[in-house]
């Protein structure tokens, strides 16, 4: 069996299930969607034993009208009102939480913490919903039932004895809805810290960052209008047939109307080629495919700010001949800083470009073509661009990219950040920010009547370090798997063993539950399928998608367990035990969610009139200042930057190597062993490498290897034994599955930019097993 072992030689547990056959490997040549997730949605309810259920809720799933959110991506609702708005992911992630599958008090009772964390996370996540409060017995080393009483109980005193609230950090994933989202900051800033790392810290914060710096916001510009009026689609550092599947209904839409789509990825991923459309009938039935690109490039890890740089420079140099290829209108009307960036272009040779790229200048200059001849583009990236140290750089050089021709402000035009999480742009809008800015501060003062702490808190890297220091002593998990997505896997599980207490909100079973501190709390809540109903009736709760509409989510089924409590019920729990002398109204917020609304309209900017607009067809679009040309920079203006291009280009001997999901997996739920669209079958602990760099090493397909990382610091991490799989990437890169090879990333490798881990861009060396 293939693992990773730490620098003391402690063995890892497998993420996903144990391979049943030999592990596959052939080149992946169909259509995405299509009848391929069709099955594969198929077997996974039968599976999970909803075939009759499943159909049903699925049918319901991203409608305005009583349907809830699918709690996958975060990729906005049609706007045509499209009754089969769904993908095979965000089904398999419904139909995996609505699995008839139990965890209660005899599973606990019958497996101790030490025999589950012997588990593969699969196995652990397969066991089922969690159905009631547990608590660990160190005595026993189970975890035993204990009352909801008890447990807010055990929470409150432990947070009133801490000798300073910033003893406490409070992690949010991105499913949390904006309701509990607004109560779980509230609480952390009334308990007194900003200590409120969330998934974004992890994936896109460079984004948020870069955008906030050029534009004055930190969101995209554009909605899913905008997609559908566009000339040219730039998708850079995407997998959109895996991590937001109903992006393929766009890419393909575009495509059919003549638009230019343009994918820049060291892989092409199945996204890039084409695709069959499962809600298009005609197309399911014939079997017809719609390509999905018209050009694909691929720049080596790390490259893709030199290929942007190389389109700026090829505009600018067009722009001598042809003064139409610049809106100079737009630049001397709405932007700063446009003379220092075209003489950085202007001195950045070619030879460089090409060098830090591993694209020709004739490729570039195909890209730089249709974005010149393009009336209107918009650019979309994803975690490929922003888990890098240069990734505010990079994000910045597409603002600075799209300011050239004026694609800003106008339909079609824009940029377009792909988000993750269903929700994880709202947990940022809702307060979840560890560097909350001074004038929300001030309103969530006057509203709520509190007095919230001005220092900035911890973010994820630096709530692990305090942490592992003990200079944070509980960890609060709203969602997620903390153990397993964070980087650094044995540092990390050292910081939360660490802990006086951890507790876990969480629909099932996983790894962060037998990593956990001296003390430990699963508290098992709701999903957004089920009924949420408290004392005014079922509830509802609202998200934002990526593009920054805001819309109801209303659950359905009956709960998997009576003893389940809402998150937001949750969260009011554990503030009642640790703020007994609040005057915040906690229980009468979660009689009825319109009251947080009516808060939160009074305290987030966007959100006046919450109640009535969030029940419109669709909800409603927060305003973006940029998308009308109101930018709250300093200047007063969008900002060219002028970032030096960073040196990418691995050292001899060593590899670039990026992680990525599989495409049968969501974030650190793994599905099976499989990942389709690469051709991966019975296989995880594999390493994607350039067919020219495996031969240089003397290696075939499937030989095993040893993977070994060498930090900042200086510090080396190992991954022993897996497979070296031939693959479409440019020499000097790797590539392979999260969360298995976050071990490889060090706690110190993150982007001193934007304080993310560097997933995407550790450095490597790859030699035959020993």
């Amino acid at each position: 069996m293939s693992a990773s072992r730490d620098e003391a030689g402690r063995l890892e547990p497998r993420v996903g299930p144990v391979p049943e056959g030999e592990p596959e490997s052939h080149p992946y040549h169909h259509p995405t969607a299509g009848w391929g997730a069709a099955k594969s949605v198929s077997r996974f309810m039968v599976r999970e034993g909803v075939l009759a259920d499943g159909p049903r809720a699925i049918l319901r799933m991203n409608h305005e009208n009583g349907g809830f959110d699918c709690p996958g991506c975060a990729w906005p609702d049609d706007n045509k009102g499209l009754h089969l708005d769904i993908c095979e992911n965000g089904i398999k992630h419904v139909t995996w939480e609505m699995t008839r599958k139990r965890v209660g008090r005899e599973f606990f009772a019958a497996h101790s913490v030490t025999e589950l964390s012997g588990w593969s996370d699969y196995a652990l996540e397969n066991q089922g919903r969690l159905t009631e409060p547990m608590v660990y017995d160190p005595g026993t080393d189970h975890y035993v039932p204990i009352s909801w009483k008890d447990a807010f109980a055990l929470v409150g005193r432990t947070l009133r004895e801490l000798d300073s609230p910033d003893q406490a950090s409070f992690y949010t994933s991105g499913r949390l809805g904006n309701e509990a989202t607004f109560l779980y900051q509230l609480m952390a800033r009334e308990l007194g810290t900003n200590n409120l790392p969330d998934c974004s810290n992890m994936c896109h914060e460079a984004s948020g960052r870069a955008l906030r710096a050029s534009l004055g916001t930190g969101k995209g510009t554009v909605d899913l209008k905008d997609w559908e009026a566009t000339d040219a689609l730039f998708l850079l550092g995407v997998n959109a047939a895996s991590n937001a599947p109903r992006m393929l209904t766009a890419l393909a839409a575009a495509y059919r109307r003549g638009a230019q789509v343009v994918h820049i990825n060291p892989l092409v991923e199945a996204a890039a080629t084409r695709t069959i459309i499962p809600h298009d009938f005609r197309s399911m039935a014939t079997c017809h495919s719609t390509p999905t690109s018209t050009l694909n490039l691929q720049p080596r890890i790390g490259g893709d700010l030199a290929l942007l740089r190389g389109m700026a420079k090829a505009i600018l140099e067009q722009a001598t001949s042809d003064p139409k290829a610049l809106d100079r209108e737009f630049i001397d009307r709405h932007t700063t800083g446009f003379e220092k960036y075209r003489a950085l272009c202007e001195a950045t040779p070619w030879a460089e470009i090409e060098k830090q790229t591993e694209i020709s200048r004739p490729d570039i200059l195909k890209a730089a073509r249709i974005y010149r001849e393009a009336d209107r583009s918009i650019v979309s990236w994803c975690l490929g661009i922003s888990q890098h140290e240069h990734g505010v750089d990079t994000v910045r050089e597409i603002v600075n990219l799209l300011l050239l021709r004026g694609n800003l402000g106008r339909e079609g035009a824009g940029p377009s950040p792909v988000r993750g999480h269903s929700n994880v742009q709202g947990n940022r809008t809702c307060g979840i920010d560890h560097r909350p800015g001074p004038e929300f501060l001030d309103r969530l003062a006057e509203v709520c009547e509190i007095e919230p702490p001005r220092e900035h808190g911890l973010d994820t890297v630096g709530t692990i370090q305090a942490m592992h220091r003990g200079e944070v002593k509980v960890f609060v998990g709203m969602g997620g798997n903390f153990a397993l997505a964070a980087p650094d896997t044995p540092y990390t599980h050292e910081a939360l063993r660490n802990c006086d207490l951890t507790v876990q909100v969480s629909t099932k079973l996983n790894r962060s539950h037998l990593v956990h501190g001296r003390r430990a709390l699963i508290l098992p809540c709701l999903g957004r399928t089920e009924k949420d109903r408290q004392r005014a009736g079922v509830q509802s709760t609202s998200v934002e998608d990526s593009m920054s509409m805001v819309h109801l989510s209303v659950g359905m089924r009956r709960p998997a367990s009576p003893h389940l409590l809402s998150e937001p019920a949750v969260i009011a729990g554990m503030a009642r035990a640790a703020l007994p002398d609040s005057a915040t109204p906690w229980q009468w917020y979660i009689e009825d969610y319109d009251r947080i609304r009516d808060t939160m309209a009074q305290v987030l900017d966007g959100f006046e009139d919450f109640n009535r607009r969030v029940r419109l067809p669709l909800g409603f679009r927060i305003k973006q200042p940029a998308r009308e040309l109101v930018f709250r920079t300093p200047s007063g203006r969008a900002e060219f930057s002028t970032a030096p291009l960073p040196d990418v280009v691995p050292a001899p001997g060593t590899l670039a190597l990026g992680t990525l999901r599989s495409h049968d997996q969501w974030n650190t739920t793994i599905y099976s062993d499989n990942d389709r669209y690469r051709g991966i079958r019975r296989l995880r602990t594999l390493v994607f490498m350039n067919q020219d760099d495996m031969r240089e090493r003397g290696l075939s397909k499937f030989d095993p290897v040893d993977i070994t990382s060498t930090a900042k610091d200086g510090t080396r991490r190992h991954l022993n034994g897996y497979l070296a799989v031939p693959h479409d990437i440019p020499r000097g890169c790797a590539a392979g599955y999260m969360p298995e090879m976050n071990v490889l990333c060090a706690i110190g490798d993150y982007s001193t930019q934007s304080d993310q881990p560097i997933m995407k861009h550790v450095k490597v060396t790859i030699h035959p097993a020993a």
